[in-house]
């Protein structure tokens, strides 16, 4: 089994903010595997649990023709402390931190990039410290979005919970079906092959660094 995790913070009011393009993903991700049919049936249709709402089932291997159980996650418990929602579902099922996908928005990454990684450290976001605090361990997979960095006038902590510019959006759209697509091949085929295929797959923005220079 594996268990993917959008990190966000709930609420109407973080909806389509930076912060929040984890659950993005999840959402898509859904939408994907046939779940459910727009963003909104996931909040409707997900259980609650472990402190968030979850939605399982099954994801069919084309490559060996058989299937894999999913656990798709957003927790609930606001970003700064997703680690209990995480460590709780891991615990449940008996997912060991290498069948855990985390994904995630990060600053350090222009929009429109995504890059996996089956491990490493947290890079200043709150999200996965706490999620390596609770898992103990920073050996687990996680796929983060690029929204850019914030400019120079305005605090990390407010850019993070605003939404994305016009110009913002039109490149993390193709970046959150891009990271679809990524954890599909993870699912289907594993980390290696994953980050084989999408690390450097960011051609709106290389577009966007082209253009401004």
């Amino acid at each position: 089994m594996k268990i993917v995790v959008g990190l966000g913070n709930p609420g109407r009011e973080y909806i389509s903010t930076r912060h929040n393009v984890g659950f993005d993903v999840i959402d898509a991700l859904a939408r994907r595997f046939g779940w459910i049919s727009s963003p909104d049936e996931f909040q409707r249709q997900a259980r609650t649990t472990f402190d968030g709402l979850s939605m399982n089932g099954t994801v069919s291997r084309q490559s060996t023709g058989s299937s894999e159980k999913v656990l798709l996650l957003k927790p609930q418990t606001y970003m700064n402390v997703s680690g209990k929602s995480v460590q709780a579902a891991a615990a449940f099922y008996r997912v060991p931190p290498e069948e855990l996908m985390v994904v995630l928005d990060d600053m350090a990454l222009p929009c429109g990039r995504i890059r996996i990684r089956s491990s490493g450290s947290a890079g200043g976001h709150n999200g996965l410290k706490d999620i390596e605090r609770c898992l103990g361990t920073i050996q687990y997979p996680r796929l983060r979005i690029g929204i850019d960095a914030p400019p120079s006038f305005l605090p990390s902590k407010d850019y993070v919970l605003q939404r994305f510019t016009n110009e913002q959006r039109a490149l993390v759209d193709p970046a959150i079906e891009r990271a679809v697509a990524a954890v599909h091949e993870w699912i289907e085929r594993g980390i290696s092959p994953a980050m084989n295929r999408f690390n450097g797959d960011d051609e709106p923005a290389k577009m966007k660094e082209k253009e401004s220079k």
